[in-house]
């Protein structure tokens, strides 16, 4: 049996970074990983879903390149580079982890991990994975073979990940049905797609298959698309989408899905009640409801690891879990299922087992959604702070008065900021529009530092660029807009 300080089971971005701090503190660290390192993040999530969705606004970009003054003719799509792009990225990107655990000596075991106790665990071998309607599927070795290596840790730290929810539907398993995983494995831009699920990952999957020449249908059970977001921010995606040919369905739901016909190519029928349709044709349903924690073959319960109602790893602020010497990270907790996260998460876990402290603060989370145009957050809603018992300030400064969006040619969209009414202080910040994701740090990073609307606005920001909105807004919040009309007296 090989022993080590510290074993990691899973190598995605909560559990590589863990591996690598820990490595960095001198323990001897192992990782169990039954694909290539990088977990869902860089296999099957946020990496190859960005590289397809940068080949589709480049797409987009080229199509309307007459906008800017440029002749392109005959432009077309290739889906199978798109894809060969996709897997280039992800391959380098991995390979680079994979090089990086290297480079810190970390040992990685190739293998699936079972618990025979609370820090020991047996690993079986798998084979090549195959890409199914739910995603990757491994060849396992027959039942009752023997584990390729037992290995013994003083700790131990579970960061298996997560794997998409599938919805107890009928007619789910029809071909043509898949997951957000499984959707890496069609071969062309389907004609028509039906998208169970507005949240951010059924979002991202309608723009991208939208801008690449799908006729898209999205149906979400809640109010608004991207419910988890401010209400304003969910509508403005949905009027974004109805313009683009997006039919958006929200407050309803799907009770089947069945088969038009017969054969490889049958077309499929989904009934949406709740709406105003009643059938939708698709030639591919993805379901895009939500993520679980992956442990179910992980038997934790040799480990004596206690899980809640819906699977998810119990931790405290450390990330211990019930037993001692056992942690967990990433989305097996359920704090937030987000690479970023699961990539902080592992680093406290590794600073606590290594001796020293660490925390993480789970108030101020930066997310984004990355459709076009895109959506990132942080902090409360305007909603959350009003029941939360906040007196709040809220305004909203949009891109069109920007002139660098303005040149940019991209000016859908605004950016809000939720504040205190007395003192200022930046309670949530929330962008849709181009290049969201890279803008709202200053958000998070305002949260953190208890900035005030004040404060945000007396800082100089460059000109021009898409940075000045966080300045800008702030300005309106506080009733002082340069560069939009004044507010209405009351």
């Amino acid at each position: 049996m090989q022993e080590y300080d510290l074993l990691v089971v899973g190598g995605g971005p909560g559990g590589y970074v863990a591996a690598i701090r820990a490595a960095q503190r001198g323990l001897n660290v192992a990782v169990v990983e039954k694909e290539r390192p990088g977990g869902v993040c860089l296999n099957w999530g946020c990496i190859p879903t960005k590289a397809m969705l940068r080949s589709a606004e480049v797409y987009e970009t080229v199509l309307h390149a007459a906008d800017f003054g440029v002749r392109a003719e005959n432009v077309g799509l290739d889906y199978d580079a798109i894809t060969r792009r996709k897997d280039s990225v992800v391959k380098g990107l991995t390979d680079g982890v994979a090089g990086l655990l290297k480079a810190n000596g970390v040992t990685v075991v190739n293998g699936h991990a079972r618990f025979t106790g609370p820090t020991t665990v047996d690993v079986f071998a798998v084979g090549e994975s195959a890409l199914g309607a739910n995603g990757p599927r491994y060849a396992a070795d027959p039942a009752g073979a023997e584990p390729v290596d037992r290995i013994s840790a003083r700790d131990v730290i579970i960061a298996t990940g997560s794997v998409p929810v599938q919805l107890p539907l009928p007619g789910a398993e029809l071909p043509g049905v898949i997951t957000s995983d499984g959707a890496f494995g069609l071969t062309e831009v389907p004609g028509k797609l039906a998208v169970i699920g507005g949240s951010a990952v059924g979002a991202e999957w309608a723009s991208l298959f939208s801008s690449l020449g799908s006729e898209v249908t999205i149906i979400e059970m809640q109010p608004t698309l991207v419910p988890a977001e401010d209400a304003e921010i969910g509508k403005a995606l949905g009027r974004s989408f109805g313009k683009r040919g997006v039919q958006v369905l929200t407050g309803a739901t799907v009770s089947k899905i069945e088969s038009s016909g017969r054969g490889k190519n049958a077309a499929l029928k989904v009934a949406v009640d709740g709406a105003k349709v009643s059938e939708v044709d698709a030639d591919v349903v993805l379901v895009g409801v939500g993520r679980k924690p992956n442990t179910a073959a992980l038997d934790l319960s040799a480990a004596g690891v206690e899980v809640d109602g819906r699977g998810f790893v119990q931790v405290d602020d450390q990330l211990r879990t019930n037993v001692e010497h056992v942690y967990a990270i990433g989305d097996v907790t359920g704090k937030a299922l987000l690479a970023h996260v699961a990539s902080h998460q592992g680093v406290v876990a590794a600073e606590t087992i290594a001796g020293h402290h660490a925390a993480i603060d789970y108030d101020v989370i930066p997310a984004a959604t990355f459709t076009h145009p895109e959506i990132a957050s942080v902090g409360l809603t305007e909603k959350q702070a009003t029941d939360a018992g906040h007196e709040v300030v809220a305004a909203k400064f949009p891109f069109a008065a920007l002139g660098r969006a303005q040149t940019f040619g991209d000016t859908e969209g605004f950016m809000k900021i939720v504040a205190g009414k007395q003192y200022g202080e930046v309670l949530g910040v929330h962008v849709f529009g181009p290049s969201a994701s890279d803008l709202i740090t200053e958000g998070a990073l305002a949260i953190t530092l208890e900035a005030t609307l004040d404060e945000l606005a007396e800082t100089i920001h460059a000109h021009p660029t898409l940075g000045e909105i966080g300045m800008e807004a702030a300005m309106s919040a506080l009733g002082l807009p340069v560069h939009t009309a004044p507010p209405k007296k009351r």
